[in-house]
């Protein structure tokens, strides 16, 4: 009789076969001229699955893992066999698809045939599991005007009775967000209600309680739809998956995490308009815009974007991207995951056998000119990603970092020897987003003393400051049907950049503490976040109430009635009225 044990043993053995089998058809994929794909680090989108029948796609040795507009993403493992090339011809001529064959194991392919059963089962409980209307989300979205719209249409539909109740809910959940203009879908179960709610501009709204019986099996459909296995519910879980709303193809990125009264599920809509920005959309200051030009003209060299989550640090190396993008140059992207397709450029997916840091690895035997790494997160990245600018290749990537400045300690604190980082840091930018004054509504006042006190502080420092004057006008969110009541519409970025010289080398090799480092790059003219945010107040496109919100503003310092404060550069004489209780603000955010 086998004991525990030999169970161990038995398991173990299993999975080095796999790991041999994945080595060896990895190996073998140029040989066919193909590329490899390991499918149990891919999530499988349904629908492509779903187009070869169960039973021909096992007699072939196939199975379809993705698809896009007119091509259909084809794993099989022996590409010369008969029935293989017969099948795919059938699909190809039905279908008027463009077959893109890829190589695999024999485990990827068992894994992926799995997927079968969940359609089978997800098929029979309902219709219209795969069935999200474009007409009907373009019918919702002209409806919509504002939040209050979209909670009136879904009491509307979870009023009725029939088949289609938990797809028109999920239809006017799209159509809410998109015609909102929303970046993320938020559904939280509670002990008692299930909350809907939107992110738009960077603010979470509650928009609707959904019912109970709608959310059980809303769930089901989305975790479908994003390639996720249906009756796992310990464990989270991350998917994709695409509609069409008119002559627009959404794609949404969907994360699904266990909690104590059910599934938490965020969907990420990613906008297809963002991936064609260009560095005069994302609005750099005129001296930002000029060095960040030269840098991205250089061969080698690493340039990092730094912010916190959801700052646009992806939207900003996509632009640099498509700067940098001409004609005989090769760029490669690693990404967890590919957010927006760019054409002319290879994009790859991290997955479970495919991580940061060795897919770097591999990328540099891909003879790249442009490398874009999503994110430094550890060691080994860091390292591969200096290496690769030291070796005549320009780098972008990301770093989790407060400020621009606060990329070299953070470099060094995740072990890079900071004598090599003058030889391979072009750059560092820091950024955030802030709210868009709506154009149609904005209205302006007169700024407080308050007011006129810290811009004038700011633009003290400012290396090319605005001149103030009394009275001066801001402006303030108001609130319209084009903003949809918020007084905002859209947002943008405010940027800082540490541009890697002599006198910032020096103090990084000697002595890397932030303030430090800034000083020292001072003489390189380029305005602070808090400036360059400051600049756009002044200007009208965003308030000093919204500036705050995202980044830490000056301290005004209580004034002596009796004092005079002489005029910085660039700035008018500070108010010294000792009574305005405006003065004395603490204005600490973050």
């Amino acid at each position: 009789m086998m004991n525990f044990n030999d169970n161990i043993t038995n398991a173990r053995l299993a999975e080095l076969r796999s790991e041999e089998e994945e080595k060896l058809v990895q190996a073998m994929a140029p040989q066919y001229g193909l590329e490899y794909v390991n499918l149990h680090g891919y999530t499988l989108n349904p629908e492509a699955v779903a187009t070869i029948p169960e039973n021909k796609a096992r007699s072939a040795g196939i199975v379809a893992f993705d698809h896009s507009h007119q091509t259909l993403n084809v794993a099989m493992r022996s590409p010369n066999n008969a029935v293989t090339l017969q099948v795919l011809d059938e699909i190809q001529t039905s279908n008027r698809l463009t077959i893109i064959p890829y190589l695999c194991s024999t485990g990827s392919l068992e894994h992926a045939w799995k997927r079968y059963a969940d359609l089978v089962t997800s098929k029979s409980s309902e219709k219209g599991v795969f069935d999200i209307d474009p007409q009907e989300i373009i019918k919702f979205v002209k409806s919509i005007n504002k939040k209050e719209d979209a909670a009136e249409m879904m009491d509307k539909v979870g009023g009725i009775n029939n088949a289609r109740r938990v797809t028109e809910t999920l239809e006017l959940i799209f159509a809410g967000a998109i015609a909102l203009r929303s970046s993320d879908i938020h559904i939280e179960p509670e002990e008692k209600v299930v909350r809907l709610r939107y992110r738009l501009d960077g603010i979470l709204y509650d928009i609707y309680d959904i019912d109970r019986y709608i959310y059980e099996r809303m769930v089901s459909r989305l975790k479908l739809l994003a390639g996720m296995t249906l009756n796992q519910k310990q464990q989270a879980q991350d998917g994709r998956f695409t509609f069409n709303a008119g002559d627009r193809e959404v794609e949404i990125r969907a994360s699904v995490i266990p909690g104590s009264s059910g599934e938490s599920i965020v969907m990420r809509i990613l906008d297809p308009s963002v991936a064609s920005f260009t560095l005069e959309k994302i609005d750099l200051s005129p001296v930002l815009r000029e060095a960040m030009m030269l840098e991205l003209k250089k061969p080698n060299g690493l340039i990092v974007t730094t912010g916190p989550t959801g700052s646009g640090k992806t939207t900003a190396l996509y632009a640099f991207l498509r700067a940098s993008h001409t004609e005989g140059v090769k760029i490669i992207t690693i990404e967890n995951p590919v957010e927006y397709k760019l054409e002319g450029i290879v994009q790859t997916q991290t997955g479970d056998d495919y991580t940061f840091a060795s897919g770097l690895r591999a990328v540099l035997r891909q003879d790249p000119d442009i490398i874009m790494v999503g994110e430094i997160r550890d060691k080994e990245v860091a390292e591969t990603a200096i290496h690769a600018a030291q070796t005549g290749h320009l780098v972008f990537s990301t770093l989790h970092t407060n400020s621009a400045v606060g990329g070299f300690p953070r470099l060094i604190d995740l072990g890079i020897e900071p004598r090599i980082l003058g030889s391979a840091v072009s750059a560092f930018l820091g950024q955030r987003l802030v709210r868009r004054l709506c154009n149609e509504c904005k209205q302006s006042y007169q700024a407080s003393d308050a007011e006129f006190a810290i811009l004038a502080q700011i633009m003290a420092g400012h290396p090319k400051p605005v001149i103030l004057e009394k009275p001066l006008t801001l402006y303030k969110a108001v609130g319209c049907a084009t903003c949809s009541g918020q007084g905002y519409k859209g947002r943008m970025g405010i940027f800082e950049a540490v541009l890697m010289d002599k006198a910032v080398e020096e103090v990084v090799i000697r002595d890397p503490r932030e303030h430090l480092i800034l000083e020292a790059a001072r003489p390189q003219g380029i305005p602070t976040m808090v400036e360059d945010g400051a600049e756009k107040v002044l200007r009208g496109d965003t308030t000093l109430e919204e500036l705050e919100r995202v980044i830490e503003l000056p301290k005004i310092n209580p004034i002596s009635p009796n004092t005079n404060i002489p005029p910085r550069t660039g700035a008018t004489e500070k108010p010294t009225d000792n009574n305005n209780p405006d003065l004395f603000l603490s204005h600490v955010v973050n």
